[in-house]
């Protein structure tokens, strides 16, 4: 179906290697959307602070993220263990939050169809989202999952040590207290445990044909 408008937000939360990544990314390229992932933001925030070193890491941050191009954070491979570790680290930080914050959400202004995902995105940097989706998958497979992603990275990494750190991290995620992870109440649960690739794209596509169906309902209504 073709649509007048296509100016949507969608926001995707999960836990680690829940697929949400993937989804996101997928339905962002269906529906010629903006992609950021917020978790790539924390990650570079973190390799920067690694790399440099700053003496005042909140001033540094706020310096580099004041005029930083997403897409040239795309093409800097950030997933390293070191630094996937103390992104998490960073993450737990207030001040490091609020300034990745201001930048997902001058993100969302900017753009005015995009697709944003990462752990808080529906509860604190997009609310006014018109499509949520909370991702979830058991630990085991999303083990699984991600020992399989580091492997072809050439990486040389146990499924108990992936399997340790997953959940650690689901946990640190959940319990901390700025940000933390959690469900939102309009949220679709995507389980990608029990969907393949193909059934998450139609399960997702579904509620974003009906948002984008309302939206143009809206503006119909509005020129009359």
């Amino acid at each position: 179906m073709k649509y007048k408008t296509k100016n949507i937000k969608i926001s995707c939360d999960g836990g680690a290697a829940t697929g949400k990544s993937t989804g996101a990314k997928m339905i962002a390229k269906k529906y010629k959307l903006e992609f950021l992932s917020s978790g790539l933001l924390y990650r570079y925030a973190g390799y920067m602070l690694l790399k440099r070193k700053p003496k005042n890491k909140i001033k540094f941050l706020k310096l580099i993220f004041k005029n930083v191009d997403y897409k040239k954070i795309k093409k800097i491979n950030l997933q390293s263990p070191k630094i996937s570790e103390y992104s998490a680290v960073i993450a737990k930080i207030g001040e490091v939050r609020k300034i990745l914050k201001k930048y997902q959400v001058d993100f969302s202004k900017k753009y005015k169809s995009c697709c944003i995902e990462g752990r808080d995105i529906s509860t604190k940097i997009l609310p006014q989202s018109d499509v949520k989706f909370f991702f979830k998958c058991n630990n085991h497979i999303a083990s699984i999952r991600r020992y399989k992603e580091l492997k072809k990275r050439k990486m040389n990494v146990k499924l108990s040590e992936v399997k340790k750190a997953l959940r650690i991290r689901n946990i640190s995620d959940t319990k901390r207290k700025n940000s933390p992870l959690l469900k939102h109440r309009d949220s679709v649960v995507i389980d990608t445990g029990k969907l393949d690739k193909r059934a998450m794209i139609a399960k997702m596509s579904k509620y974003v044909e009906k948002a984008l169906l309302n939206l143009n309902e809206n503006r119909a209504r509005t020129k009359k």
